[in-house]
């Protein structure tokens, strides 16, 4: 039988990317699915003077989507969170509250076998992507989240295209270096590139809203409870924009690196990761007694790292079950605070260089390695480390497929 597909887009300010998002929609070769859109904002924006004119996009696009049930012949739901007296208010705003709203709805009307399908509006897809996702479900019955791969295409915008090529080389590097670890976090974290059973949202407690961010916490969330996976040869296709609409991510990213400043995705050294490499192959070890590790000084005082293993170690009588214990505790956001708080200013090109040249990151042309300067290189350039990187990507993401550290 096959599984029903909702598909869940919020949406503020993007009414001149509604005509395409319906074009792909009804471009669909899989034709069993329902389209909720949350169109969204704060309700104090209605007495901005600048902020109002998006309102009032809004309220266009409400609108148009409401034409278009029209039109279409697959069912479209959408969540007025924009119309004056009905936005968000205090801190329930911002796209983790929109996600949220739309998988709330979705659960009301639908089976926990059912699927959603995250996209946003921005984003491009082919026509078989929903059927590639549905059989992949289908076929992959112990999988219940995917992180699927994604690309940003370039535009006619060469700032849009250096911040865009910039910050994907920081995300490609990033996972690249998770995979050479054996890090049960290798993921990227999109919105619009994640698809997941809806009773397997429900195990985890549903989808947490954050301000920004909400796709990285509910993955997390998903790799403790069962893992995810992260192959699928379909890609997604996000804009590459400077937007303000979440308070971090791609378009805030784009935003402060095209003002010169990457401080906050920086190329961190392979170094920094084989320290948390060498920090997992001790948990045995650490299983028997307390020890000294390379996280050591980002843990606390020992005091609390003693009360920590010891806890742990009451509370996980084996060894497999303290191991997931120690990767759910050191997960995702301590591995990027851990590097945060090691990263000493090196130079994002030399950590990039020395990734290229190791035997991990092998392949790509000498002439572009020793040329590498992120202010200096034209786009091709960029971009072309930008599809090495990718390439590497797909080749390890099909050859490990998922990732977890669920205890059978």
């Amino acid at each position: 039988m096959q599984n029903h597909i909702h598909i869940a887009i919020p949406l503020l300010d993007e009414l001149e990317n509604l005509d395409l998002l319906f074009q792909n929609l009804a471009s669909q070769t899989l034709r069993d699915f329902s389209v909720y859109l949350c169109v969204n904002q704060p309700d104090e924006w209605w007495n901005d003077k600048i902020k109002k004119a998006i309102c009032v996009r809004n309220q266009q696009s409400i609108e148009f989507i409401i034409a278009a049930k029209k039109t279409y012949s697959f069912p479209i739901f959408v969540i007025n969170k924009s119309s004056i007296g009905q936005g968000w208010s205090n801190k329930k705003q911002g796209v983790g509250w929109a996600r949220k709203t739309l998988m709330d709805e979705i659960s009301i009307n639908a089976n926990p076998t059912d699927i959603i399908i995250s996209l946003d509006a921005d984003t491009q897809f082919s026509p078989t992507y929903f059927e590639r996702i549905e059989g992949y479900f289908s076929k992959n019955q112990q999988i219940d989240c995917l992180s699927n791969p994604y690309y940003h295409p370039l535009n006619k915008s060469e700032q849009a295209n250096r911040a865009i090529l910039r910050y994907e080389i920081y995300m490609r590097y990033y996972l690249l270096n998770l995979f050479r670890i054996n890090s049960p976090y290798a993921f990227s974290a999109l919105g619009s590139a994640i698809a997941f059973r809806i009773s397997a949202m429900h195990r985890i407690g549903g989808f947490t809203p954050k301000k920004s961010g909400e796709d990285f916490y509910f993955l997390q969330k998903m790799v403790k409870y069962r893992g995810i996976g992260i192959w699928n040869k379909e890609k997604v296709f996000p804009a590459a924009r400077f937007s303000d609409r979440v308070f971090f991510g791609t378009g805030p990213a784009m935003i402060k690196g095209n003002s010169g400043d990457w401080s906050s995705y920086p190329i961190y050294p392979m170094e920094l990761f084989d320290k948390i490499h060498e920090f997992y192959q001790l948990i045995p070890e650490l299983f028997k007694g307390n020890i000294n590790t390379q996280i050591d000084q980002f843990v606390g005082n020992m005091n609390f790292r003693n009360e920590l293993w010891e806890k742990l170690r009451s509370n996980n009588k084996d060894l497999a079950h303290f191991s997931k214990a120690v990767h759910d505790y050191f997960d995702g956001l301590r591995i990027l605070q851990f590097l945060k708080q090691n990263h000493q200013n090196d130079i994002d090109e030399v950590s990039l260089i020395n990734f290229l040249r190791s035997d991990y990151g092998k392949g790509i042309s000498e002439n572009i390695i020793e040329k590498i300067n992120f202010k200096s290189n034209t786009i091709e350039e960029l971009n072309a480390i930008r599809d090495y990187l990718c390439s590497l990507e797909d080749q390890k993401r099909e050859q490990q497929q998922f990732v977890t550290w669920k205890i059978s």
